[in-house]
């Protein structure tokens, strides 16, 4: 059976964890074996600090240049890059129409649709904190919606780990959703999570019939290349063509977005995969939104209050239990 892994950028990209078996980020809410080898130590912290590195330099890009530009430099750059890497390590490229057709519909709702409402949210003054918490949330909202559109078994604990975490993130946004950006900002927020646990339910169904192994590099290379060009039609006609305000913050972020977080990120993850499996790497996921609102302190001069700073630690506990579940301690060793 063919799943999907959810990388870092959100594209959905089936990796090894045997060589011969591609995995699940989905599968991180199920029990792993007691003997699963450990994660190292140093590809765990560096894989944290990359995913969460998206949620700085995605508010830092839409404050130098319109989102949807943002969006098709971003991708066209990553599909460059992936495909360049994909073709100089000779990676096989997938052969069947049908592989490639799931591919699209993958892409375009998990990058274009899922980040185009995101960054929107940014630009109207989502906060890097709460948009980690809302992606944070996903792969839990996955399990349930899951068990309530595909009749999945869930855990008790895994309900309650997503009613804990919604409360945690309405603690948060607080009596005014204003300092969130408005309510514009909130809800779009709100639908990119939603979005991307919908395209995460539907790359399991699709890969489940699927009848080729594809490449995770070609993989990422076809996602990114769909992705661009309705972002370059909706640049051109919504943004026009001066949309880059501040052309040396908007490359150095874009540079982190593309080279870092969707290239360096994929290859980091899928180590992990291979090191630890589905499961332990899922577990590291949670582990986003406090090292993301120490960034966004650092980076962008965001603060939390009392309140936040309650809501946050509540949103990673519902979340951490929700996705660790069933789990044994995950070891994380040395590098």
């Amino acid at each position: 059976m063919v799943r999907d892994l959810i990388t870092p950028s959100s594209q959905t990209i089936p990796l090894p964890e045997k060589p011969e078996s591609p995995v699940s980020l989905s599968a991180m809410s199920q029990q792993p074996s007691p003997n699963a080898p450990r994660l190292p130590l140093g590809s765990a912290a560096a894989f944290v600090l990359v995913w969460s590195s998206g949620y700085i330099a995605g508010p830092a890009a839409v404050h130098a240049a319109a989102p949807f530009t943002v969006l098709a430099l971003r991708f066209t750059l990553a599909a460059v890059l992936a495909a360049t890497l994909a073709t100089l390590l000779r990676r096989p490229r997938p052969r069947q129409w049908a592989t490639l057709r799931r591919l699209t519909v993958v892409g375009l709702v998990m990058n274009a649709v899922q980040f185009g409402l995101m960054y929107v949210a940014f630009e109207l003054g989502l906060p890097a904190t709460l948009s980690s918490l809302y992606h944070a949330l996903s792969p839990v909202l996955t399990v349930v919606l899951a068990a309530v559109v595909l009749g999945e078994r869930i855990r008790t604990v895994q309900v309650v780990g997503f009613v804990v975490g919604v409360l945690g993130v309405l603690l948060v946004l607080g009596p005014d959703v204003h300092a969130a950006g408005g309510l514009g900002a909130v809800v779009l927020g709100a639908a990119s999570m939603l979005t991307l646990s919908l395209g995460t339910l539907g790359q399991r169904w699709a890969n489940e019939h699927a009848h080729e192994r594809v490449d995770p590099l070609w993989a990422a290379t076809i996602q990114f290349a769909v992705s661009a060009p309705p972002m370059i039609v909706l640049a051109l006609t919504t943004e026009g063509t001066t949309a880059i305000t501040d052309p040396a913050r908007a490359w150095t972020a874009l540079f982190v977005l593309a080279v870092v977080n969707s290239i360096i990120g994929l290859m980091l993850l899928a180590h992990l995969v291979v090191r630890g499996g589905a499961s332990a790497a899922g577990s590291l996921f949670f582990l986003s939104p406090p090292v993301t609102a120490v960034m966004a302190w650092v980076a962008l001069g965001e603060t939390l209050d009392a309140r936040e700073l309650v809501g946050l630690v509540i949103t990673v506990a519902g979340v951490g239990a929700a996705t660790r579940s069933g789990r044994r301690t995950t070891d994380v060793s040395d590098a």
